[in-house]
Formats: C-alpha cells, structure tokens, sequence
C-alpha cells in the first residue's frame, strides 16, 4: 500500500451520487440561507478592513508617534499573537450557544476597539488597544465561516467557500481606498481609515442582528429542549464532548495549524506566512525600496486586490466554529512576526534607488527569500494532508449533544419528541438536506 502523500499527487474524478447540477442548487437557495451566507463574508470582510488599516499606515504611524517600521509592525505582531485567544473564547461560546450572538457581540467589540485605535495619542496606547483589538479578532473567521457554510447545501459549498475567501482580498481593498481618497483629504489623517473601519463592521453587526439563528443550531436547541436538559446539562455534555473530539482528533489538529500557518485561511502555518509576509508591508516595500509615493502605493495595493473550504470541511463536524477558527489562529500566532522578520531583513540587505546613493531596505529580496521557503513548506504539508472534499458535516450532532465529540451522525429514525419547535426547526433545515433524507426514506419503504 503507498503512503498518502504519494497517492494524492494521483488526479481522481471525484465520484458523488444524487448531486444536482449547480444552477440548480443556487435557484433553490431561500433568502435566509443567501441572507446567512452574505453575512458571514460582510464579516470577514470587515474583519479585513480592520485588520489592514494598520499595514495601510505604517508610514502615517511612524510619524505620528516618531517610531520607526519595525516598532509599528510590532502592533501587527501583536494582534495576530493574541488572535488565538478570541479564536477560542468565541468559538467555544458559538459552538455552545449559537452562530448568531456571539458573532453580533463579537462584530461590536471589534468596532469599539478600531474605533478606540484612531484615538489614541501615544505609541503605547495604541499598542495596547491592538493587542485587545488582536483578541476580538480573532473569533471572527471560525463564525463567519460557520455562518456561511453550514447552511448551505454540500454541492454549492465549494464556490461558496471560494466567494468568502476572497472577502478578505475586498477588505483589503476597501481599507486600500478608503485610504486613498478619504485619508489624504480629511485633518483626522490616517484615524479616519480607523473610524471608517469601525462603521463598517458596526454595519456588519446590524446585518446579522436581523437574520434568525442557523437552522442546524434550531433543530438541535429544539431537541435538546424537547428533551428536557437543562442548561448546566447541555454544558456539561459540551465539555465531556469537546474532550472526546481532543482526544479522537489530536492529529487532525497538528496538522491543520501546520498547513495554516502557511497562507490565510485556504489552510494555517504556511499559509499565514505566505498571506502576512507577502501583504503585511507591502506598501512600506513599494515606497521604500520602490521610492512610490503613499499615493501610487495605494493604487498599486488596489490593483493587486483585483487581480477555504478545505479547513472547514476537515474541521470536526460538532465544532465548526472553534476547529477552523482556533487552528488559522494558532496559524497565525506562529506567522505573526512575518512583518518584523521582514523589516529586519531590510535594515540588513540593503539597495538603492536608481539616481540615487542613498541605500533603502530591500524588501523585494526579502520577502521573495521568505515566500519561497514557505511556498515549499505549504506544498509539502497539503501533499501529505487529508483530503474530506464533500463532507456532509450539517448531519452530523452539534458540540452540546451526546455523541458530538465522536462526529455521530443525527440518526433521522429515531423516535423524536413531536412539538412545534422541533418542527419548525426541521423545516428550516436546507433543501438539499431533507429532499436528500426524503430519497432515503421512500427507498427504504420500496425496500420493506
């Protein structure tokens, strides 16, 4: 028998029975089901925006507080190191509670924290603003995704995925022109990116304040409520399943922080490091080693924005929120100092501009060393990696229902208690989902 990593390099038709065709499935799709999708991309599209305002500024930053690149990057630095930590407090607190809240609450943080960052006035403020603002953050990907997919029926969530990805690049080049042509026009300067930032994700807040809960947590609260567990129970059965996912899928874990650490959220280590250390100081690059002014900077950073359901699909079923948004943090904790690395590769490989003696950092050879190295990385760690293309995770019971931990499977034929709210809970479940089981069971009645 091959080892994995060699028969995955072999291309296989993928084989699925009873897909309908994809036009199809997005005619079918309900406005709450496109309501709850739309919504997780507007927030983690702000979350890009919020994010990027500081890459954005550097330059802005360093005069304001008289610092040099390599102490502003260290508020980069800072927040992803501490992203990790909202990643589990809000992923726990959605995997337990709900999508809807925790995301709503956590939308609101970030914008009283982004907004709190255009006020401050020293240096060490505004680090330590970033450093809470890093925490808040960091539950936004693993609810959002969440949000977005698990509704949605198996066959559209690969597009799907693809579509919220990029949500990140339109972030990116949202806060890129604001900055462009809010900022050089207005006396608040770079804290107007800030502010604008902070509306935007209290906008994003108030969308997904209006759309009902998921129909995967209704029809399991419904259950659960029907059933008569109280809601100690429900925690202590949370608790006892999140240990027997730990304990089942501890490699599945390793693995997923190893591959996001190299890009962004396509997979963790290396993905991070790719995503950070080509876009972190990107502008700084082009108006230092470039000599562009802030404004061809930022035109170019827009160009280049023109131009991930991989982990989702991988993560433990009963915990979609927390397994996705824990393992791109930890990705990203370990990627954090991508933006200092750089800076100090500057200060010490040096060039200069042509006409002039002057010597500036050499950011294109850089960041061209570091991509390279963790481009190789990203390609081996994916080679050897699982691969869960398809994977119906919506059957499967949520992180307060026994068995969760052990990714059991809802079994449709047991006897369930018959009340208004489970059945208003089942019918809110996707298309795909019940035209699927209603196939199953008229074939299991042909067969009686």
């Amino acid at each position: 028998m091959a080892p994995r990593f060699l028969t995955n390099l072999i291309p296989r038709k993928e084989q699925r029975r009873g897909d309908r065709p994809l036009l199809e499935v997005l005619r079918s799709l309900n406005w709450v089901q496109w309501g709850h999708f739309w919504s997780g991309w507007l927030a983690w599209t702000c979350d890009a925006v919020d994010f990027f305002s500081v890459s954005l500024s550097v330059t802005n930053l360093s005069k304001q507080f008289n610092r040099d690149t390599h102490d502003i990057t260290t508020a980069i630095t800072l927040t992803l190191l501490l992203r990790s930590a909202g990643a589990v407090i809000f992923g726990i607190l959605s995997d337990r509670y709900g999508r809807k809240w925790p995301l709503v609450i956590n939308l609101l943080m970030i914008s009283a924290l982004e907004l709190g960052s255009g006020f401050v006035q020293t240096y060490s403020q505004f680090l330590g603003v970033r450093a809470i603002f890093g925490i808040a953050m960091g539950g936004i990907w693993g609810m959002a995704a969440s949000t977005s997919l698990e509704n949605l029926p198996v066959e559209v969530r690969g597009l799907a995925s693809g579509v919220l990805q990029q949500g990140y690049a339109v972030g990116y080049l949202i806060a890129a022109i604001i900055n462009l042509f809010l900022v050089p026009e207005v006396s608040a300067s770079w804290r107007a990116l800030f502010w604008t930032a902070a509306g935007l994700s209290a906008f994003s807040a108030c969308v997904r304040a209006t759309l009902p809960e998921s129909a995967i947590f209704l029809r399991a609260k419904a259950h659960e409520r029907a059933s008569g567990h109280t809601t100690t129970h429900k925690t202590k059965i949370f608790l006892r399943e999140t240990k027997e996912m730990l304990k089942k899928h501890w490699l599945l874990c390793i693995y997923a922080v190893l591959l996001m650490t190299g890009i962004k959220p396509l997979s963790t280590i290396g993905f991070n490091f790719l995503s950070h250390g080509s876009q972190d100081l990107y502008p700084t690059y082009l108006t230092k080693s470039k000599g562009f002014s802030d404004h061809d900077a930022t035109v170019a950073t827009i160009i280049g924005n023109c131009i991930p359901i991989q982990l989702a699909e991988m993560s433990p079923p009963a915990f979609r929120a927390t397994f996705p948004g824990v393992a791109y943090q930890l990705g990203n904790m370990v990627s954090s100092a991508s933006a200092q690395i750089e800076a100090t590769g500057g200060d010490n490989l040096q060039t200069t501009l042509p006409g002039q003696t002057t010597p500036v950092p050499d950011y294109a050879t850089v960041q061209g060393i570091l991509i390279g190295v963790v481009s190789a990385f990203v390609l081996f760690i994916t080679i050897i990696g699982p691969e869960k293309h398809g994977a119906h995770f919506e059957k499967h019971k949520t992180a307060f229902e026994e068995g969760g931990g052990r990714d059991d499977v809802v079994d449709d034929d047991e006897p369930q208690p018959d009340t208004a709210a489970v059945r208003d809970a089942e019918s809110s479940r996707p298309t795909s989902i019940r035209e699927e089981d209603e196939k199953k069971s008229s074939s299991s009645e042909k067969n009686v």
